[in-house]
């Protein structure tokens, strides 16, 4: 297949843009190298620097021709939690706007599949653990609205036009997949924030709320290899149906502590990693842990690297290969 990959020199895309080279499709990265690296574009895909919303028309074709693409994978966002509330226009435009630009280009072009990226921060606050598909979706922050109006959106455009179209709402990604892996100049995710403390880019890691009811009162989430989501976005492409619009959870179905995570990479780097205990923040819930059965049930997928020891490893191994091109600072 011939696919257009949005956001393809940021982690995820990267990484999916990566397995699709491997397995003989043809991959086209377009990125605005806002927060993705120029350097992560994978070898052998073709490369257009640009914004999505300025250029998915140019890229995709006019109509007048057969369609240029089997599909898209659509992984170009604004996906910081904090900034979002705080610069609101900057999602509703670059997420939104940027999406329904992509939709109209894919329509007019007639390419008919989608792949996006979504996220559990559709659902906001859960009721229960672990979260179904069917659970309500009452997002709390921004970021979480603008990917749940996004899902609105590509649902109209499969039930009007035919689109054959699937999100993903991952959980806690991690990990490292042949050289690309998290390089952000603002992190927020938790494995490469205490790896970081391990290479002394930061001083120490803080642990938002030691009193959860959890096993050792430090909040669980769920964490999923990169390599694991990259193979979903495969199955998603193989099993999308014209005019359906399918929403997937993907998490491992298990759940680790802050505490683990910080045992984890100590373990993996036998490093001394300094913690500050700190309050907890508004808004965290106490569990986060993703149902994957209606993915593993309609496409086959199972994660298969689930192993905390290995997630940690992998993401150590590509911080300790980045050296001075990471955008960590200290902090």
């Amino acid at each position: 297949m011939r696919l257009l990959v949005t956001g393809g020199a940021g982690y995820v895309g990267s990484v999916c843009a990566t397995v699709l080279l491997e397995r003989g499709h043809e991959v086209v990265v377009v990125d605005d190298l806002s927060t993705g690296n120029a350097d992560a574009v994978p070898t052998g895909a073709e490369f257009v620097e640009g914004d999505v919303a300025e250029v998915a028309s140019s890229v995709l074709g006019d109509g007048s021709t057969e369609p240029r693409f089997d599909g898209v994978l659509h992984f170009a966002a604004q996906s910081l939690v904090g900034e979002s509330v705080v610069a609101p226009e900057k999602y509703w435009r670059g997420n939104v706007v940027t999406t329904i630009e992509l939709l109209e280009a894919m329509r007019v072009s007639r390419t008919p599949k989608l792949v996006f990226s979504s996220t559990a921060a559709t659902y906001g606050e859960p009721e229960r653990s672990p979260i179904t598909e069917t659970d309500p979706t009452r997002p709390t922050n921004p970021y979480g609205a603008t990917k749940l109006a996004i899902d609105h959106a590509i649902t109209s455009y499969a039930n009007a036009y035919g689109l054959a179209a699937t999100s993903l709402r991952y959980f806690n990604v991690a990990g490292a997949y042949r050289g690309a892996g998290e390089n952000r100049v603002v992190e927020t995710h938790l494995i490469p924030l205490v790896l970081q403390v391990a290479l002394g880019q930061r001083d120490k890691i803080s642990i938002f709320g030691t009193d959860w009811p959890t096993q050792d009162g430090t909040a669980v989430r769920d964490y999923i290899h990169v390599l694991d989501l990259a193979e979903a976005h495969l199955l998603a492409l193989g099993a999308a149906t014209p005019g359906t619009h399918s929403i997937y959870n993907l998490g491992s179905g298990a759940g680790f502590s802050v505490r683990e995570v910080i045992s984890a990479c100590q373990r993996v780097t036998g490093l001394p990693i300094a913690v500050e205990d700190a309050p907890r923040r508004a808004g965290d819930p106490a569990v986060l842990i993703a149902s994957s059965e209606r993915a593993i049930a309609d496409l086959g997928w199972r994660p298969e690297h689930t192993d905390l020891d290995e997630i940690v490893a992998d993401a150590w191994e590509f911080l300790q290969q980045l050296g001075d091109r990471s955008h960590a600072h200290r902090g």
